[in-house]
């Protein structure tokens, strides 16, 4: 059936309200991602702190020995793995990527993951994948619920390997990257690698006196850790968040875009119909006048 012009202004009308929802979506996003990417930038002067701490701590040999001889035991046991997704739409791929990226990198692993997701979307794709999660985490709404989402997977993360269930941690979620919205990436948590801690070892220190470890090494060392893990996990949930919005952000343009050809192309036919109307209208004023002038001009005779 063709468009008349009441039901072009009634799609008109809904397509502008779907565009004001769209634009308010958009500028939502683009707030996240600022509030996002300044909490990870926040962290990089902590991060500095814990890392010299942890370079004071492992310029004694004592203390590093043990860490070092942990990288023996790294193919042993299950792997414990957790994935940062999302829990709301309008993301494109975002959840498909990481999964997809998760479970390739552990089917390449030795032993058996057992995954926790964030996310009941990435959960169901990892599901499907054939890597069904062992528990599901919500994904924070803003940057202060993070924290708290952290202190979770700590506390669970801490039991499991109390228990022996597993030696190696891995996280994976998506990072924002130049040139494009993000990049999967992992990073494995513990053990620490060997290499890593001979860095920090080497990490020049900024005054030019000597650190002293205060309060014993080891209790030191095991707090710097928790730190260190903590700042990890923290980052990685707020990159993923960054990465989120940003893909939402692109489907928003997008949808602002087609919205934008769309309203184009119905006021483009509206005001074809309309002007076909009044076209018609003034061909019948016209006929009209024409037909009263030719009666004018032939009187009946009686």
């Amino acid at each position: 059936m063709s468009d008349t012009t009441a039901s072009l202004t009634r799609k008109i009308s809904s397509a502008g309200d779907l565009q004001s929802v769209v634009r308010t979506m958009k500028a939502l996003a683009a707030s996240s991602i600022g509030q996002y990417d300044n909490s990870v930038r926040a962290l990089g002067d902590y991060y500095r702190t814990v890392e010299l701490g942890l370079s004071a701590c492992f310029r004694e040999s004592t203390l590093a020995a043990p860490m070092t001889k942990q990288k023996k035991q790294v193919d042993a046991g299950a792997i414990g793995a957790v994935v940062f997704g999302s829990d709301q739409g309008l993301v494109g791929q975002f959840n498909d990527v990481v999964a997809d990226y998760a479970i390739k990198t552990l089917a390449a692993l030795p032993g058996k993951p057992e995954v926790w997701a964030v996310g009941e979307r990435v959960h169901a794709r990892l599901a499907d994948g054939g890597l069904p999660p062992v528990g599901l985490f919500a994904v924070p709404n803003s940057v202060k619920a993070i924290t708290p989402l952290v202190g979770q997977i700590q506390i669970e993360s801490e039991a499991h390997r109390a228990k022996g269930e597993y030696a190696r941690v891995y996280v994976f979620h998506n990072r924002p990257k130049s040139g494009a919205l993000y990049e999967p990436v992992s990073q494995r948590l513990l053990p620490l690698d060997a290499q890593w801690l001979q860095g920090l070892a080497k990490v020049p220190w900024p005054s030019g006196n000597l650190p002293e470890v205060m309060g014993g090494g080891t209790a030191t060392l095991r707090a710097l850790i928790r730190e260190y893990l903590f700042i990890s996990l923290f980052r990685a949930c707020a990159e993923s968040l960054a990465s989120e919005n940003a893909s939402r952000l692109a489907a928003m343009q997008r949808a602002d875009k087609n919205i934008d050809e769309l309203l184009e192309q119905l006021k483009g036919t509206f005001h074809r119909l309309r002007q076909d109307g009044i076209d018609e209208e003034l061909f019948d004023v016209i006929a009209g006048f024409e037909a009263l002038s030719k009666g004018e001009t032939h009187p009946v005779s009686g």
